[in-house]
């Protein structure tokens, strides 16, 4: 079963605490209060990364004074949603942008579970930066609600600006993608591509709690990081 049908359905008994909790509660029909989820700490993970997911880009898409087409299909654009809970997975769009819970509860409670600038947030940040360019480019406001909501996850400023510069409308720089300077001397390249590689190879990010449904974004992440190291190490062969 997908994650949604999980958190759809309210499979293995799922009892989530604080606001992510509260809007699966919204959506089932019911208060939910405690966090139980089979005793399955990965599960949850995954369960409360997708709802809170929602939740955010659902509070960005209005931050601006509007919700449009173009930012709910760039949502779909880059998870998998299966046919049969497209309509449920809308409503709980709807349901997070009408709360009067704000982004940061929402943020809090995944840097509680997760820690501070856990990997799967730079994931998660770079689908958050692709809804906001759906219609084109960023405006101001939707700027600063993803600095604020990058903060919340741990994130400083030198750490927003690289993820703007590699989600923005920027051409790729192989060497921010690889969060290295320019003089950087290619045994030092080669360790920083090993090291992002196995930070955010599918199979770890999985390990870490990345749901299966979001894995997307990860084979985009790898491809990055290849073709960034693959354009550094040609261009010192010239």
């Amino acid at each position: 079963m997908s994650i949604w049908g999980i958190i759809i359905g309210g499979t293995a008994g799922l009892a989530i605490g604080g606001p992510i909790g509260g809007l699966v509660g919204a959506l089932a029909g019911h208060a939910i209060d405690t966090m139980r989820v089979s005793q399955d700490d990965h599960l949850r993970q995954n369960i409360a990364y997708s709802v809170a997911l929602i939740a955010l880009s659902a509070k960005m898409a209005k931050s601006d004074g509007k919700v449009t087409l173009d930012e709910v299909l760039a949502f779909r654009e880059k998870v998998d949603i299966p046919e049969a809970d497209v309509a449920k997975v809308g409503k709980l769009w709807d349901l997070a942008r009408q709360t009067t819970t704000g982004y940061e509860a929402y943020a809090r409670q995944l840097r509680q579970l997760f820690g501070a600038k856990a990997t799967v947030f730079e994931h998660l940040m770079g689908l958050l930066f692709h809804i906001a360019n759906a219609d084109g480019s960023i405006t101001d406001k939707e700027d600063e609600y993803l600095y604020y909501v990058a903060c919340e996850l741990g994130f400083d400023d030198k750490d927003f600006e690289r993820l703007k510069q590699l989600h923005g409308n920027y051409p790729d720089n192989p060497y921010q993608v690889l969060n290295i300077s320019p003089d950087t001397d290619m045994g030092k390249v080669r360790q920083a591509w090993i090291s992002l590689m196995r930070k955010h190879h599918p199979d770890q990010l999985q390990a870490d709690g990345l749901p299966a449904e979001f894995m997307r974004s990860a084979t985009e992440k790898v491809a990055q990081i290849n073709a960034a190291y693959e354009s550094i190490r040609r261009s010192r062969e010239i």
